[in-house]
């Protein structure tokens, strides 16, 4: 499903206002939570913008099995440092990127917007979850969105999610932009680039589909310090997995 450049605008967007916290009282702005009567059983009915929710055939998150490994292109990184500008949002701790960071897969090249943090991971490799995931979203010229979605597991700590507590915000508010400080997302990338790919949707409500997803194979370590910062703020912030509904799912050799 192909969207115009006005629609991916507002996709991006919709996800700057992601993920609720399950511990507190849900703030009045927020329409959607992570349980209760708004959680994700109810997406679909709280709004009409959402009933994709409820009734789409491409959804995500999904338990990733049965892969087949074909040829794919390797997916070409050409991230560059940002400035820091980091929200609490009330859903998620998110990270807006500066212009000029991109990935490449074959022919198709997808601008790094955002990205953002899951506690624990969305995705299932072979029905298991990991501690945490980290979403980086991009979108093309045309506004088709890609999502590379690179699961977090515990084990040695990592600088970069260590500057970025360094910097948490404990309150929901407004984006805080630290220019004196830099952040690289390509120090999120494991070894080696290795992944699953699906067609999908925003794992949030509008739940828009159409999504490309790449889930990279190879887990990155974060500390249990780090993991569990996180989930201070946010102890579940993930969406049920969803049905495949006859999707194929590829693997790269």
């Amino acid at each position: 499903m192909r969207h115009p450049w006005t629609a991916g605008i507002v996709f991006s967007l919709a996800l700057a206002a992601c993920f609720s916290i399950a511990q507190e009282a849900k703030p009045p702005a927020h329409e959607w939570s992570y349980e209760g009567a708004e959680g994700p059983k109810h997406w679909g009915d709280l709004k009409p913008d959402y009933q994709t929710c409820k009734v789409g055939q491409r959804q995500s998150p999904i338990d990733i099995r049965d892969a087949k490994k074909t040829g794919l292109p390797p997916i070409q990184f050409d991230y560059k440092p940002s400035p820091l500008k980091i929200i609490n949002n009330g859903h998620t701790i998110q990270i807006n990127y500066a212009p000029g960071s991109f990935i490449t897969v074959s022919d198709k090249r997808y601008e790094l917007r955002q990205f953002h943090f899951h506690h624990p991971s969305e995705e299932h490799i072979n029905s298991k979850p990991y501690d945490m995931v980290v979403h980086l979203v991009h979108a093309d010229s045309d506004g088709h969105l890609a999502v590379v979605a690179v699961l977090l597991k515990k084990g040695s700590a990592n600088p970069v999610i260590q500057k970025l507590w360094d910097n948490l915000p404990q309150a929901e508010g407004k984006e805080q932009e630290l220019p004196n400080v830099e952040v690289n997302a390509a120090a999120l990338l494991p070894e080696p680039l290795g992944y699953y790919t699906f067609d999908g949707s925003l794992t949030t409500p509008p739940c828009t589909e159409g999504v490309t997803w790449y889930v990279l194979k190879t887990p990155l370590e974060v500390s249990a310090g780090q993991i569990e910062t996180f989930a201070k703020l946010y102890p579940h912030n993930a969406r049920p997995i969803q049905p495949l509904d006859g999707r194929a799912i590829a693997e790269s050799e």
